[in-house]
């Protein structure tokens, strides 16, 4: 169980707006801001906190189902053009949408002309995505170990699940064993920056409690050295980054149990000072060229 404090997030961003205008990126105006408002968040008795527990991504995803396909998740704008740039260039195959969920990405791969297989550790989603697609196969199984054979598939894709996985290095092992020599990976998930910054799947529990889906930060080169070692060549890697919009005081934090991102609106100048520049996602693009399987 995790426990989760207003004022830990928000001085926080204090903290890293702080060491930027140390660096040079702000002026004494901003500093002096950002000291005030510290000391009069410091002040603030209605701010308290709340426990939080942390569920694997079978339990978390389960929950998350029935909505998981809303508008509001910003992570579906980033990964379509990739998958599109790849599958569409390639001869009609057979593609794996590795962690598929509720199909999003798998229809995709059925749109550029792919036989697809969609492989979920999770029953609850992989429902949503048949009732979604009946072009596809789906697959109950987990990244570790996919339920696909050896040399089956031609393309692998694998959106926003890599971050709920500890070790990287199976899951590329299994990309490289079922995937045919040449075969290419896209792989789109949320950047480690934001990770490390607590943007990770949030969820009410079934007795009305907030829950996180457990989420681990990998770094630019976890990917790279699980990839290089299973034999696979990077072809493409993005880092996009999407300016935030200027959280309004008047905002306030709304349910920041289940929205945390909405205490942005206690110390917005810190928030958008803290968060600019830094990348939202990490998109790959791998060629198996030396398979080591």
């Amino acid at each position: 169980m995790a426990y989760e404090h207003p004022l830990a997030y928000v001085l926080g961003l204090e903290g890293v707006a702080l060491l930027r205008a140390f660096a040079g990126e702000y002026d004494r105006e901003f500093v002096d801001a950002r000291v005030a408002e510290i000391r009069r968040l410091l002040t603030d008795h209605t701010l308290t906190g709340v426990d939080v527990e942390h569920v694997d991504a079978v339990a978390g995803y389960g929950i998350w189902s029935t909505t998981y396909d809303n508008p509001d998740n910003p992570a579906f704008d980033f990964d379509a053009e990739i998958v599109r740039a790849v599958a569409s260039t390639l001869p009609p195959g057979v593609a794996l949408d590795a962690g598929c969920g509720t199909g999003r990405v798998a229809a995709m791969l059925v749109d550029c002309g792919h036989r697809v297989i969609g492989v979920d550790s999770s029953a609850e989603m992989l429902a949503q995505a048949r009732n979604r697609l009946q072009q596809a196969t789906f697959r109950l199984g987990e990244l570790q170990s996919l339920p696909v054979a050896t040399g089956e598939v031609d393309m692998v894709v694998c959106s926003l699940a890599l971050t709920h996985v500890p070790d990287l290095a199976p899951v590329f092992g299994e990309f490289a064993r079922v995937l045919r020599p040449g075969g290419h990976l896209v792989i789109a998930d949320v950047h480690p920056e934001q990770v490390a910054r607590s943007r990770i799947p949030t969820i009410r529990l079934p007795g009305g409690g907030a829950g996180r889906v457990r989420s681990y930060c990998h770094r630019t080169g976890d990917y790279v050295r699980a990839a290089v070692t299973a034999g696979f060549t990077v072809r493409r890697c993005e880092e996009p980054v999407v300016a935030a919009p200027l959280v309004g005081r008047s905002a306030g934090p709304g349910p920041w149990e289940v929205w945390p991102w909405s205490l942005d609106g206690l110390a917005p100048e810190a928030a958008q000072a803290a968060n600019a520049g830094v990348p939202s996602m990490i998109l790959w693009h791998w060629e198996l060229l030396n398979p080591r399987v």
